[in-house]
């Protein structure tokens, strides 16, 4: 499995959303209603929707969030098999971060619940992905300080 980071790339091959949050200062996970695992929110590009839209509605649907703000980190790629990539090509997604101030009390999709962390977990269901994710989003935001 390898993950790179990309400052640009064509809308077109934009395929995936992720969405580190936080709320209150604290890391924003979802744990699925099949697995005892936790990730970050996200997931597919639908016809016709922006990947921003994406971002909006994975956030929604997997964590409840109805009030944030919402920021492009950078493009990532995936190459080789996983969940969502039976080819193991090169699938690229964009990654955002969302403050986010207010969630429903209901979940609308396959997300048994949402956490609150002071601590990134250590269950992950995607573990060669999404940590990597993070790592390159505090890199950045520890850029942006400088």
């Amino acid at each position: 499995m390898e993950v790179k980071f990309y400052e640009i790339i064509d809308d077109s091959l934009l395929r995936f959303a992720v969405i580190i949050s936080k709320s209150c200062g604290k890391w924003v996970f979802c744990k699925h209603k099949e697995r005892n695992t936790y990730e970050v929110p996200g997931g597919h590009r639908e016809e016709n929707e922006s990947i921003l839209e994406t971002a909006r509605r994975e956030l929604y649907e997997e964590t409840g969030a109805v009030e944030y703000e919402i920021t492009p980190v950078c493009v990532y790629s995936v190459t080789g098999k996983n969940r969502v990539n039976e080819t193991g090509e090169e699938t690229f997604g964009m990654l955002y971060y969302a403050d986010v101030k207010q969630f429903e009390q209901d979940l609308h999709s396959e997300m048994e619940k949402v956490e609150l962390f002071d601590e990134l977990p250590e269950d992950w269901t995607y573990p060669l992905i999404q940590p990597l994710l993070i790592q390159e989003f505090a890199r950045r935001m520890k850029l942006g300080e400088e």
